[in-house]
């Protein structure tokens, strides 16, 4: 499960941005294509944050959907993997647009005291 990987260093990033201030909540950008399972990081999100400044932050993921631009055409189609068919033309030059993603979009820290 190479998620546990991802989510350790989405904590050990997150991590260092916070300066040492207690991590309130992270917000991932996760692509549909990006061959991450959600679930699975949302399950390794608390165990790799005990004992940081992330325990106890809540952790919101935001699954962007697969796009893609056909090369024939210049039609925008939906995907659902990395791979498929034109809808307007049924042309399999495809270009990807969005879906691939792993991003840290946001995280909220609490205020200094």
């Amino acid at each position: 499960m190479h998620e546990l990987g991802i989510t350790r260093s989405v904590v050990s990033i997150v991590s260092e941005q916070a300066k040492g201030a207690k991590v309130l909540r992270v917000t991932l950008e996760i692509g549909k294509l990006a061959a991450i399972l959600p679930d699975a990081v949302r399950f390794c999100f608390d165990v790799c944050a005990q004992g940081t400044s992330l325990e106890g932050a809540a952790l919101e993921i935001i699954e962007t959907p697969g796009r893609a631009r056909c090369r024939g055409c210049g039609a925008e189609t939906a995907l659902e993997q990395p791979y498929g068919r034109c809808a307007a033309c049924g042309s399999a030059e495809l270009e990807l647009l969005a879906g691939e993603e792993l991003k840290i979009k946001e995280m909220e820290v609490a205020p200094c005291a």
